[in-house]
């Protein structure tokens, strides 16, 4: 059995829209932004060992900038809030996996 990490962005679909979800089953906004924080502290982790501190903190802000662009696509634009939380968790877990767990092209010594 291999040993594979986790990828981030299964974390960031899970604090984005896991998050979501708790905080709207629940009534309890707080518990869905603990998940929210702890998922994003935990994909920042991963990026920073993996990527280095530029590729977290960019991905880190990404993901913040996601959450609150939920927001704005759910009160401001009137997209139902399931379907902006889709939407940017797409585009997130999309970036996360694109920047940080993609593996790299391993290049053949000459």
């Amino acid at each position: 059995m291999s040993s594979r990490p986790l990828p981030s962005a299964v974390l960031v679909a899970v604090g984005l829209a896991a998050g979501f979800g708790v905080a709207q089953g629940t009534g309890i906004r707080a518990l869905g932004g603990a998940i929210f924080l702890g998922a994003g502290a935990a994909a920042g982790w991963y990026w920073y060992r993996r990527r280095g501190a530029v590729t977290a903190l960019g991905l880190g802000a990404g993901y913040v900038a996601a959450f609150v662009a939920a927001h704005l696509l759910a009160l401001g634009v009137g997209l139902p809030a399931w379907v902006a939380v889709s939407l940017v968790t797409i585009a997130a877990a999309g970036a996360a996996y694109v920047l940080a767990d993609r593996p790299t092209a391993a290049v053949a010594p000459r």
